[in-house]
């Protein structure tokens, strides 16, 4: 009877195990690029796209956003200094401390929070929201959160709503943290249409960087 009992046990489903070790995996990346000061992604000047969407002839309106992986904040209080109502999500909290102190001494109003892009139910963010910004952010998520992230922008996105996002593309010759198979994968247009369901892609503009990357512009169906 021991031997039938043992035989009809399922084996212990190992995947939660592999999948927190690689959400660690990323967060310890993070945490490091941060520790030395040099996240390439956070240079200190708002990039040109951004400026675009905001400041440009077809300049959107000020209204509600929310930035995913908002680092120390130069595109936060860049665009509340530009009259929009800001929230701003950071999975490092040494990167959401600089940023609220540069939000103070820019003497703007941002919602700094500490917490993670694919699980803002567990966050003070309620929509609608207007726009979203994602610089970066979604290619570091592991892909077994991914649809979690889009999930939690869908649910509070206002109809029409924008999300204008940089992606690195896939690793033409090896992720250096092979344990960290989104930084290998990427993100790529396709993908985007698999998953965003209810939104259009609306633009695919290539990046300048030495190593390929894209700027995404989604709209959420009205």
């Amino acid at each position: 009877m021991d031997q039938l009992n043992a035989a009809q046990t399922p084996e212990p489903d190992l995947a939660p195990t592999r999948r927190d070790h690689e959400e660690e995996s990323v967060r310890r990346a993070l945490e490091g690029f941060y520790r030395a000061g040099k996240a390439p992604w956070d240079t200190g000047v708002t990039p040109p796209e951004l400026v675009a969407l905001v400041e440009g002839h077809e300049a959107l309106p000020p209204g509600r956003v929310l930035e995913l992986g908002c680092g120390t904040g130069t595109n936060a209080i860049y665009l509340a200094r530009h009259g929009w109502d800001v929230a701003a999500v950071d999975l490092i909290d040494r990167a959401v401390d600089q940023a609220r102190e540069k939000a103070a001494q820019a003497g703007v109003a941002v919602r700094l929070l500490h917490g993670d892009a694919t699980r803002l139910d567990e966050l003070d963010v309620p929509g609608p929201f207007d726009l979203f910004f994602d610089l970066s952010c979604y290619c570091g998520v592991p892909l077994h959160r991914r649809d979690a992230y889009v999930a939690g922008l869908t649910d509070r996105a206002a109809p029409g709503a924008r999300l204008l996002m940089f992606g690195y593309g896939p690793e033409p010759l090896g992720s250096p943290m092979p344990e960290v198979k989104s930084w290998a994968a990427g993100v790529t247009a396709d993908e985007l249409l698999a998953r965003f369901a209810g939104w259009e892609l609306l633009d695919v503009t290539p990046g300048t960087n030495s190593v390929p990357t894209f700027w995404f512009t989604l709209r959420r169906d009205a």
